[in-house]
């Protein structure tokens, strides 16, 4: 039982599923990269004029190392955003520089998610660790069923932040994508390459959440079916 499970055939295709978007959303991305957006504006500038078109005026924009590395920190209210997006001019560069700036504005109106998922953080941090220790133990003794049950605990812990993480995402880009537009950041024949940039993006996020909650429903089935033969 520790080994093989009827549920693992679906974890495995899921598990390719996020294989294939995360293939998909580096191609993407590369794709839009080479082709530039028609108001000429880097991604810094653009996160740069969507921040201060809502009053944040005080939240910086920074350039980081790595690739896709780009990202909102919420506690130090900062954008940051990767080389690639930063100094390019690019449908690529634009749209996932809006994407986190999307986050900024979550975060200055309250989005109800995004608060929910700082709550949750310090929880999950602590349960994302212990999991899989207890969920091992439960395993190797049977004979300490809570074990198993505590494992299980913690991890859907871990899976309702992923789940929560998941709409505030997708509101993340709509937000970007209805700014970039009114804001003329974008043309409309552009907003197709934008959208394409930013759901390829989102797949990730949902294939990964589409894993933990198979596991987690393998380890509740084991675990109940442990009980029924006891």
């Amino acid at each position: 039982m520790l080994f093989f499970h009827p549920m693992d055939f679906l974890i495995i295709i899921a598990f390719a599923l996020s294989l294939w978007a995360s293939f998909r959303v580096r191609g993407t991305f590369n794709k839009w990269s080479s082709v530039p957006v028609y108001s000429g504006m880097t991604g810094a500038q653009a996160a740069r004029r969507m921040l201060d078109a809502n009053g944040l005026y005080d939240v910086p924009v920074e350039a980081v190392r790595g690739t896709l590395t780009d990202h909102y920190d919420p506690t130090a209210r900062v954008v940051r955003l990767s080389e690639h997006v930063y100094y390019e001019s690019s449908i690529s560069a634009v749209s996932v520089a809006c994407h986190e700036v999307g986050h900024a504005i979550q975060h200055k109106v309250h989005y109800p998610m995004l608060v929910a998922r700082h709550y949750m953080f310090p929880v999950v941090n602590f349960a994302s660790g212990v999991a899989p220790l207890l969920i091992l133990a439960g395993f190797l003794f049977q004979q300490i069923p809570w074990l198993l049950g505590l494992g299980i605990i913690f991890f859907a812990a871990a899976v309702a932040f992923q789940l929560v993480t998941l709409p505030v995402e997708f509101n993340a880009s709509s937000r970007a994508r209805d700014l970039m537009v009114s804001e003329g950041f974008i043309s409309n024949q552009e907003e197709r390459g934008v959208a394409k940039v930013l759901n390829a993006a989102a797949l990730t996020y949902v294939a990964a959440a589409l894993i933990s909650v198979l596991e987690l429903l393998k380890y509740i089935m084991i675990f109940t079916g442990r009980n029924n033969d006891d």
